[in-house]
């Protein structure tokens, strides 16, 4: 999304990644200027899916345009507004889902009954509207909800290598030795 709306060349936006981008933006955008239909809503399983969601993001990314008679490329002047609605979208989708892998988990007794936590990585869980959505639904249902801190939330390859440092220091499925180990680099 922040790539289709060109935030590279926003002035306040040029320096920062994607996801941050829409973030800030978003902070003072009118989030109900806007609304997107959420993704799978057919669907009642836990599973995530943001395609359809950025297809419908991108036919109003390009009406947008031609109201405003501006090139593909140019900045929009609701781009704070289409930000806070994709956020929002986002986000309702994230906790649709998540609450029903609680429910089920719950349901199915794969969780303790007391002192259940929820756990939020990668980059999403940088994001600060989110990570609040979900503190919310964990307070709502009595979870707890653990993230590392936003800096180590960029990037998942940094939560993999960190989730191995802490697996090698508790001597978890670790292999101390990669004899007989096949593997194919691709």
């Amino acid at each position: 999304v922040a790539r289709r709306l060109s935030l590279r060349k926003h002035p306040e936006c040029h320096s920062m990644a994607g996801g941050k981008a829409i973030e800030h933006l978003a902070q003072t955008g009118n989030q109900e200027l806007l609304t997107f239909r959420l993704p799978m809503q057919q669907y009642r399983n836990c599973d995530f899916s943001f395609s359809g969601l950025q297809n419908l993001v991108n036919n109003a990314i390009g009406q947008k345009e031609k109201e405003e008679g501006i090139q593909e490329g140019e900045i929009l002047s609701c781009v704070k507004d289409v930000a806070a609605a994709v956020q929002h979208a986002v986000a309702v989708h994230i906790i649709q889902r998540t609450y029903r892998a609680m429910l089920f988990c719950i349901k199915n007794s794969i969780l303790p009954s007391k002192n259940a936590t929820l756990v939020v990585s990668g980059g999403v869980a940088s994001n600060q509207y989110i990570r609040k959505a979900l503190q919310n639904l964990a307070d709502a249902n009595d979870f707890a909800l653990l993230c590392p801190p936003p800096r180590l939330c960029t990037d998942n390859g940094v939560m993999i290598a960190w989730n191995g440092i802490e697996r090698l220091r508790a001597g978890l499925g670790v292999l101390h030795s990669t004899a007989g180990i096949r593997y194919e680099p691709r």
